[in-house]
């Protein structure tokens, strides 16, 4: 009987936990529920899991929360309905909770210092089911940060709740439902008011969540290589094509500016200069536990004040010897916005930035703020300040090499150097005609002469026959 009704139960108890569901989703949820009110109330537990209920799901005699040693309390009250409605329905209490002793369990006092032990306590009860989703997260950011000792880092049931979880692919990803809002709150209430949340909110469209860019289960540093431009070309797949139509050296563009930079006009900017590897053509990442990035910087900028472009220089000498890159690594620099906030305010295309001279111009806003970045052990950013004016002095070329800005990122010297190449080339060219014209005349008298003899020489006379008297030596008589 459970297997059969497993997706009627599902949807009827998604309908019932669901907070605001989109419009077009209301309508669905509830003519399902209204068909399947009655096959839910036909699914039923085992002996050995009713047993379970008769405490944790009784109407007369509700079971107590636990009263945790931190102070707070554990709601002990299981709805045995809205467990028949979960994926896990066909899963009995111990297949879980293998840890119980029967005999002790609910007479012997047990201890628990707060949630999160206990949710780091069901970890690998989750793990015996979910392998692959496991291998996924065991390679994530939330992953790296637990075997760090986060206690802020989520467990699974931070995001699962193990009695009520529905099956995701009835209910979808609403924006009421997502549980990164538990942590990320800030950037997920930016994200609301964005183009995609307004979209998914009051249009009812199927616009992006977190786990659609970030995914679910396999997170990674949102500034980690190119995964958020890659999250982007995922959807807007044409977006190279439609930028070729009004932007020149489209691909140049889009390898050195993010998409946020423009798409999210109010933002706050700046230059990231990334250490990166042209072999493998991936960030450099900090060793864990060997901190070279920042001891470097402190010894660089003991002022505090930020690099300079000698300090650059010797960081990047640095960085390839110790790793054996051979000048292999590089500063990479890319105009980004300048937190996760700024990120996840995205407006309509139409608002986005295309002028030029937002960037192209002295002074530009996008250049006074520089950075230089590596990624550390877990993939986030390690950043140093970097002085603005670094941009435009000569000996940076030797390490922002690639990244020269027309009109903003001005080096004088090279200005300088430019307009007495143009200078000289025009000074020349003027000064060979000036002395072609003053030596016209004994060009032609020498085209004369030529000819003279090449004529006398066709008439058989000596060379010297076709001159004139004047032109000849005294007579012998």
């Amino acid at each position: 009987m459970k297997n059969t009704s497993f997706h009627r139960g599902a949807a009827a108890a998604y309908s019932r936990l669901a907070g605001v569901f989109v419009s077009a989703l209301v309508v669905l949820a509830l003519s399902v529920t209204a068909s399947t009110a009655t096959a839910s109330d036909e699914l039923e537990l085992d002996e050995d899991d009713a047993a379970c209920m008769e405490c944790h799901d009784n109407e007369d005699e509700p079971i107590a929360d636990k009263q945790l040693e931190d102070g707070t309390k554990l709601p002990l009250r299981i709805s045995t309905e809205l467990y028949l409605a979960s994926v896990h329905q066909d899963n009995n209490c111990t297949d879980c909770h293998f840890d119980l002793d029967e005999e002790e369990h609910g007479k012997v006092a047990a201890p628990m210092k707060n949630r999160r032990v206990i949710r780091e306590s069901m970890q690998e009860a989750c793990r015996d089911c979910h392998k692959k989703k496991f291998q996924e997260f065991d390679d994530s950011i939330h992953a790296f940060r637990l075997k760090e000792g986060s206690d802020e880092a989520p467990y699974c049931a931070d995001c699962h709740n193990a009695h009520t979880q529905g099956a995701i692919r009835l209910a979808g990803s609403s924006i009421d439902q997502t549980p990164c809002a538990n942590c990320h709150d800030a950037i997920f209430a930016a994200y609301a008011k964005d183009v995609h949340g307004l979209e998914r909110v009051a249009q009812g469209k199927a616009a992006p969540i977190c786990s659609d860019c970030h995914r679910a289960h396999d997170v990674k540093a949102a500034s980690l290589d190119e995964g958020p431009r890659q999250a982007c070309l995922s959807c807007h797949d044409a977006a190279l094509a439609q930028h070729q139509d009004w932007l020149p050296n489209t691909g140049l563009h889009l390898d050195s500016i993010s998409c946020v930079a423009c798409h999210a006009p109010d933002a706050q900017r700046r230059l990231n200069l990334r250490l990166f590897d042209s072999a493998t053509k991936s960030q450099l990442r900090e060793k864990a536990g060997v901190p070279q990035f920042v001891r470097r910087v402190q010894a660089s900028d003991t002022a505090n004040v930020g690099l300079d472009e000698r300090a650059l220089w010797s960081l990047l000498t640095q960085f390839n010897q110790d790793g054996g890159l051979e000048g292999q690594a590089v500063l990479r620099g890319r105009l980004e916005v300048s937190s996760g906030l700024h990120a996840h305010q995205l407006s309509e295309k139409s608002t986005a930035l295309k002028e030029c001279k937002v960037c192209h111009e002295q002074g530009a806003e996008p250049f006074q703020s520089v950075v230089l970045s590596i990624a550390g052990p877990d993939g986030k950013p390690l950043r140093a300040d970097v002085q603005a004016d670094v941009l435009g002095k000569l000996p940076a070329l030797k390490s922002v090499r690639g990244f020269y800005a027309i009109g903003s990122t001005r080096i004088r010297l090279l200005d300088t150097l430019l307009v007495l190449v143009v200078a000289g080339s025009i000074a020349g060219t003027l000064a060979h005609m000036a002395g072609k014209r003053m030596f016209r005349g004994l060009r032609e008298r020498r085209a004369a002469e030529a000819q003279a003899a090449a004529a006398a020489a066709a008439a058989g006379a000596p060379a010297d026959a076709a001159a004139g008297p004047s032109d000849r030596g005294p007579s012998s008589n």
